[in-house]
């Protein structure tokens, strides 16, 4: 399941996964807000929060993340990525040096931290 973070700066997205992420969350959720701040803004800055009780993704997630992500390639201006889980900061950590945003990681107790680093300078 995804929620929207709604205490955020005009031009920052702000997203929770929790529980299991599927291909549906992508295309009710994430998409639509994307698509609209991306209508608003030429860049966006974008907070990805993987919530301490997610359980994972579903194929249709990861291979909608990945459309997104290429429809949208120069979109980006910042990205933050708040996990603790390993295999998607070690997913981060090796992918971020080919994602054309600055792209922060950071653990769940340094969400705030996550915010702040993504509105600094933001409308």
């Amino acid at each position: 399941m995804m929620r929207t973070i709604d205490d955020l700066n005009d031009g920052v997205v702000g997203i929770e996964a929790h529980g299991k992420v599927t291909g549906e969350d992508y295309e009710t959720v994430l998409i639509p807000v994307v698509e609209r701040a991306l209508q608003a803004h030429r860049k966006i800055r974008f907070l990805y929060r993987i919530a301490p009780d997610f359980t994972g993704f579903t194929g249709a997630a990861l291979w909608d993340d990945g459309r997104l992500g290429m429809r949208h390639f120069g979109g980006w201006e910042r990205i933050a990525v708040v996990t603790d889980v390993d295999w998607i900061a070690d997913a981060v950590k090796a992918f971020r040096f080919f994602l054309p945003a600055k792209t922060r990681l950071f653990h769940n107790d340094g969400l705030q931290l996550a915010k702040d680093w993504l509105q600094a300078g933001a409308s």
